[in-house]
């Protein structure tokens, strides 16, 4: 898949000259798209939603733009529920899935009419305690195994924390029902991150046909199926994108083929994160030194603290020089950041077009996972965010943290003093 960008070498040199570097931007209409790509492909189904992860892309405005398009929240926190809530998205709109959960976050959950998704059946106990059983709930599944999740990100799942096995799942949902809930669903993401065309349908049939066993084993028929996130985007060129159009004909497919012959018909959530905002979010970072010593190394004025995962994950971001995009990649060099960490590399042995100190680098696919998993190690400061609006016009949607934003906590010290 060629790598391009929804703006030009003229606007970004417009832009840098104005605001300081690095920073984010995102591209509405590309995330607009994405959302009306994936509501086409689920039409067939009456309910559908979907319920994007706040924890991709945390950021109001974004999450304001995805309300407007009927999109709900897949949130883990009592801030991502604030998030979601302050942004126009609440009450059933809202999935909360956590792990180790506190009453506080129950609670909250339930004060703002979301759904709880219980990770564990130990779970059961501790909702009611701190909050009781609500009329609707969900239960998260783990089946030990499935054809598609094996990936770096989320591994194996008899090897990950998340869900229950299916005799757990049976009795927490009839432990539920016999304390008052009368709306059941059921959960499971069973990869991270995957580019097999087949994933979602595989994940269907395997929820479809656990929603039956259910109905056979318990009298208990279920309201909702949330197949979470779980689809991957393109980041290196050669790869392709999932065709989101095919992949939900897929799930009609199954649909048609195991519930509605038994007269099932009930909404089916997605939880997408990475597949909504990824490919369409670029962090800008300028160029400001090359060194050369046992390798060749271009210096930017990012560092994982802006964006994680290529340290994190030894993950792939394509690069764009701005304004050579059509030049020879001539050189093979790290890009690397002023981190004290030798993990500090965007980019590894990577060959890019001639770079020079002052240069933009645009690194892709970052509108997910990126800014939100950003932090002060260091002493570095969180980096600003712009959206690109449907009108061409950049438009700040959060500021850069300043040094009083990283010393807020310090205040109880009256040893310390800021200037």
């Amino acid at each position: 898949m060629e790598k391009t960008l929804p703006f030009t070498a003229e606007q970004i040199s417009e832009w840098t000259n104005q605001y300081p570097t690095p920073f984010y931007v995102y591209d509405e209409a590309g995330i607009r798209k994405t959302v009306s790509d994936v509501y086409k492909a689920f039409a067939w189904n009456k309910g559908f939603r979907e319920c994007f992860a706040v924890k991709a892309t945390p950021t109001p405005a974004i999450l304001r733009l995805l309300a407007d398009m009927d999109c709900g929240a897949d949130c883990s926190s009592i801030p991502e529920i604030v998030l979601a809530a302050g942004s126009g998205i609440s009450g059933q709109r809202i999935m909360f899935t956590s792990n180790e959960t506190s009453a506080a976050e129950y609670r909250t959950a339930r004060e703002n009419g979301a759904i709880i998704n219980l990770d564990d059946i130990t779970q059961i106990e501790n909702l009611e305690n701190a909050c009781g059983i609500p009329e609707t709930v969900c239960c998260r599944y783990n089946p030990g195994q499935f054809s598609y999740a094996t990936n770096a990100i989320m591994g194996h799942m008899y090897d990950t924390k998340f869900g229950m096995k299916k005799e757990q799942l049976f009795e927490a949902l009839r432990t539920l029902k016999e304390k008052g809930a009368e709306h059941m669903g059921i959960h499971a993401m069973l990869a991270s991150c995957s580019l097999e065309q087949g994933y979602y349908p595989a994940l269907a049939r395997e929820l479809f046909g656990l929603v039956l066993e259910i109905r056979e084993a318990l009298g208990i028929t279920l309201s909702f199926v949330d197949m979470a996130g779980g689809i991957g985007i393109p980041y290196r060129p050669e790869e392709n994108p999932i065709d989101i159009i095919t992949a939900g004909e897929g799930v009609r497919q199954a649909y048609e083929e195991m519930l509605r012959p038994k007269g099932i018909e009930l909404p089916l959530y997605t939880e997408m994160g990475r597949f909504i905002t990824g490919p369409h979010g670029y962090l800008l970072t300028t160029v400001v030194g090359k060194k050369h010593i046992w390798k060749e190394y271009v210096g930017v004025d990012a560092s994982p603290a802006d964006l994680m995962r290529p340290a994190m994950y030894g993950a792939y971001h394509h690069i764009t020089v701005a304004g050579k995009e059509n030049l020879p990649a001539e050189q093979t060099v790290d890009v690397v950041g002023a981190l004290c960490e030798n993990n500090d590399k965007f980019a590894i042995d990577r060959p890019l077009p001639q770079t020079e100190i002052g240069d933009v680098l645009v690194l892709h696919d970052a509108g997910a996972h990126g800014h939100a998993m950003g932090y002060n190690y260091n002493g570095r400061l969180r980096c600003a965010e712009y959206l690109l609006q449907e009108d061409g016009n950049l438009k700040l949607i959060r500021r850069a943290q300043t040094m009083s934003d990283y010393f807020a906590t310090l205040d109880v010290d009256p040893e310390f003093h800021f200037e």
